[in-house]
């Protein structure tokens, strides 16, 4: 049975003008093509809440070793071990484990006086000219510096590793992107692994150069040059682009919400809850994508093997059956729910624990400097990817 939609309903992930607000979008597939189908860039898409937190933890329907994006599906290209977001267990678990013993409690809880002390840094100065951009005066400094501080980047090289992941995430505006590019991004990290490598410190990439491990063929041994290059490439542009957006996300948001602004100000107590509701409501990932590896039926029609299929997780995101009673509606006293923002099960985000950290702290800094605010739209800029949903810009006009 071929899979069509209502007349109306349609979403391309490249359409810059959809992906400026694709909520009218992922509710008409939500409600009227729950398995939707995308003839002109062959993929299918599920967007409820129930169907999309069920096949992200199915790994043997929805693989994800071909990789997480449509692009690289398509492109059947060779990835290098130890790029976890797109491995299947148990290769994944093997390799997952090794970066979870990196991501500690006690490492992440350490960063809190130094996140506090660079957002005073970068906000102070600030104080008092009326104007902030919240991702250019801080979402695009200080997660760079804080990830290049677990991983033992020199400062003077962070700024550089930010800017390669977010070149290669970029697309021209209605086309995908280079599949291929992202895959060769290792290299930048040589030299200071070698320079690691003879003057260990207390950070990620001497951990990872030290490491000893069982492997998926039951070996132990340590990593290759190869594993490692990869894995510190991945953790760089993966704790740089969550927290970017999400706090580029908090200034459009709350300025569009200023009486839940208000007593965030009042009472910072309540931010924890405002940092979770941000994050479903405008996830900086409103998508992931997976390999079918066999016949699944949804909806009486059937997605065959070898398909693409698209997790709209900004769509599940917002979905009434698990955020009732509206999820379009921004509400910092909703309920407690799992969103999806964050992935789920195997592939749950390992950095989610300081993202959230790192968001909790720039916003308390940000209110106590600046309890009011209105963002100029006019000069904010979208970031044009079609993997990711953020702003490259947010100006302010703070009081």
């Amino acid at each position: 049975m071929t899979v069509t939609a209502p007349d109306g309903v349609y979403y391309d992930p490249y359409d810059v003008e959809i992906n400026a607000d694709p909520y009218q979008a992922f509710r008409a597939i939500r409600e009227e093509a729950p398995l939707y189908y995308n003839e002109q860039h062959d993929f299918y898409a599920l967007s409820r809440y129930a169907d999309v937190d069920d096949a992200i933890v199915d790994h043997a329907t929805f693989s994800s070793a071909r990789g997480a994006i449509i692009e690289l599906i398509k492109a059947n290209i060779d990835i290098p071990p130890g790029v976890i977001i797109f491995e299947d267990p148990p290769l994944h678990d093997v390799h997952r484990k090794l970066l979870a013993r990196m991501f500690t409690p006690r490492k992440i809880t350490a960063l809190e006086p130094k996140i506090r002390e660079f957002c005073a840094h970068s906000l102070d100065p600030i104080v008092g000219s009326g104007h902030f951009d919240f991702v250019g005066d801080l979402g695009a400094q200080m997660p760079m510096r804080v990830i290049g501080m677990l991983l033992g980047v020199p400062e003077e090289y962070q700024e550089a590793a930010r800017d390669m992941t977010s070149d290669q995430m970029r697309t021209e505006a209605g086309k995908p992107m280079d599949a291929a590019a992202g895959m060769n991004s290792g290299e930048f990290f040589a030299e200071f692994i070698d320079w690691r490598a003879e003057h260990p410190s207390d950070d990620i990439m001497t951990d990872l150069l030290n490491v000893e491990f069982v492997d998926e063929k039951g070996v132990t041994r340590r990593l290759t040059r190869e594993e490692l290059l990869t894995y510190i490439s991945v953790v760089s542009g993966a704790g740089n682009e969550t927290t970017t957006r999400l706090i580029g996300w908090a200034g459009k948001v709350l300025a569009e919400h200023p009486d839940q602004r208000r007593e965030l100000a009042e009472n910072p107590a309540l931010i924890p809850a405002a940092i979770e509701e941000l994050l479903r409501f405008e996830p900086p990932a409103p998508h992931v994508a997976r390999y079918v590896t066999r016949d699944v039926t949804y909806y009486g029609q059937t997605v065959p093997e070898g398909s693409a299929m698209m997790m709209l997780i900004g769509a599940a995101n917002r979905d009434h059956r698990q955020f009732p009673p509206d999820g379009d509606v921004f509400d910092i006293h909703r309920e407690p729910r799992q969103h999806l923002s964050f992935s789920v099960g195997t592939h749950y985000c390992l950095g989610s624990a300081l993202a959230r950290l790192e968001g909790r702290i720039a916003l308390e800094e940000i209110l106590k400097r600046f309890p009011e605010w209105e963002v100029d739209l006019s000069r904010a800029a979208l970031s044009p990817t079609s993997t990711v949903r953020g702003w490259d810009t947010m100006p302010a006009i703070v009081g």
